[in-house]
C-alpha cells in the first residue's frame, strides 16, 4: 500500500485534480454541473470538513464528499486514480468521513450506486453499507 494522507479538500488547489479522477473513474462517478467551481464553492461554505482527499506525494489521488443536512448524511463522490485501487484508500476515505459524520451527530446516511456500476455494491456492503428498497427520484432546477 502507498503511503498516503487524508486532508480536507482545498480549493483551488486541488479543483483540477479532483475533477480528472472524477472524468476518469469508474462508471457511475461523473463530473456534472454540480461540480463547476461555482458549485464546489457552495459546498464548501457549508461543510469542508467533509470533502476529503487522499494524497501520495503532494498529488491527489483519491476524493470523497459528505454532506449532511443536520439529520441524514449522503456520501458523493468516492472515487480513487486507478493505478491506487484496491490499496485501501478508498476504505480509508470512507472510515474518515463516515467518523466525521457521525461527530456531527449523523445517525443514518445514504449512498446512491448507479446502474452503469454494479460492481461496486460488494465492496459497499463489505464497508457495513446495505441495499435499502427504496426508489431514488430527483429534480434539476434550472
Amino acid at each position: 500500500m502507498p503511503a498516503f494522507s487524508i486532508r480536507e479538500f482545498n480549493y483551488p488547489y486541488d479543483y483540477d485534480q479532483a475533477v480528472e479522477i472524477w472524468k476518469n473513474s469508474a462508471p457511475g462517478v461523473n463530473y456534472s454541473r454540480s461540480d463547476t467551481p461555482a458549485e464546489i464553492q457552495k459546498k464548501l461554505n457549508y461543510s469542508p470538513d467533509l470533502f476529503l482527499v487522499a494524497v501520495v506525494n503532494e498529488k491527489v489521488v483519491g476524493t470523497v464528499i459528505g454532506g449532511y443536512d443536520g439529520r441524514r448524511g449522503i456520501i458523493y463522490h468516492l472515487a480513487v486514480r486507478s493505478q491506487f485501487q484496491k490499496s485501501g484508500i478508498g476504505r480509508a476515505l470512507m472510515h474518515e468521513v463516515e467518523s466525521r459524520l457521525k461527530r456531527k451527530g449523523c445517525l443514518k446516511s445514504y449512498l446512491m450506486i448507479t446502474k452503469e456500476n454494479p460492481s461496486v455494491i460488494e465492496y459497499y456492503q463489505e464497508l457495513g453499507w446495505r441495499i435499502m428498497d427504496v426508489k431514488i427520484m430527483g429534480k434539476e432546477f434550472d
